[in-house]
């Protein structure tokens, strides 16, 4: 089930979503420190988190899938860089992206796998991708006002296989948010603080799962191969023997 779009932009306006925003952006830039040069593309709502890229990768773009809505981004005048779109259908060429953000996104799709099939397709051979989703063990999973509650959580093992089956090698995995999904003001100065030192002591609670993982290029599982390859598959003939060649004989 998708949130909608103004339920997602309210989230993120109060204070409790700017503090998810500076918490999972921790993580995010430990795991990608430089963007120069680079094509970035956001799956789901990902707007928060991609405008401290814009001023250093070469170009960044959002996909908004059209169960959940879309909204201009950036808000200043000029053109828009947010699409509205069938996530299972990205509006990108093969191999047009070097990296992928994927928030509010695998929880909700029913295609998981389909979209991380595109996803595999528009990056660039050697791209990433990192996946930021809802823990099913973690408070955030339960918080019905909070926008990690929607959809379908998972576990750090689930998310792993998903990503291993879609094609992708997972290479970096971390947790983030902590702090309970209730604002206090108290947990300002401390969320980043104990953000740290909940990876450390206990990650099987964190409230989102954040994962790197990069595009394989050097096998293709059968469930990737094309309907009408899989169709010649199925009738293909063994070749005829040639009945001058010898038969060995046990």
């Amino acid at each position: 089930m998708w949130s909608d779009v103004i339920d997602l932009r309210n989230f993120y306006d109060r204070p409790l979503g700017r503090a998810v925003v500076r918490l999972i952006s921790r993580r995010l830039r430990a795991l990608w420190p430089r963007l120069e040069s680079q094509r970035v593309l956001g799956i789901g709502f990902t707007t928060p988190y991609l405008g401290a890229f814009r001023g250093e990768a070469e170009r960044v773009l959002a996909v908004m899938p059209a169960g959940q809505g879309v909204m201009r981004w950036p808000d200043s005048d000029g053109g828009g860089l947010v699409a509205l779109a069938d996530e299972n259908v990205l509006p990108f060429p093969d191999r047009s992206m070097d990296r992928i953000v994927m928030v509010h996104c695998l929880e909700s799709t029913a295609e998981v796998r389909t979209v991380l099939r595109e996803c595999w397709r528009v990056l660039a051979d050697g791209g990433r991708l990192i996946a930021v989703v809802a823990n099913r063990r973690g408070l955030w999973a339960w918080a019905e006002r909070a926008p990690f509650a929607q959809g379908r959580p998972f576990s750090q093992r689930q998310i792993t296989k998903l990503l291993r089956d879609g094609m992708f090698a997972p290479i970096a995995t971390t947790t983030a948010l902590f702090m309970p999904p209730v604002w206090w003001r108290v947990f300002g100065p401390w969320a980043a603080a104990l953000d740290d030192l909940g990876a450390k002591l206990f990650p099987t609670i964190a409230g989102v799962v954040v994962i790197e993982a990069e595009k394989q290029i050097y096998a293709v599982p059968f469930d990737a191969v094309p309907a009408r390859a899989k169709r010649k598959l199925a009738h293909a003939q063994p070749a005829p023997m040639d009945p001058q060649l010898p038969i060995n004989q046990p």
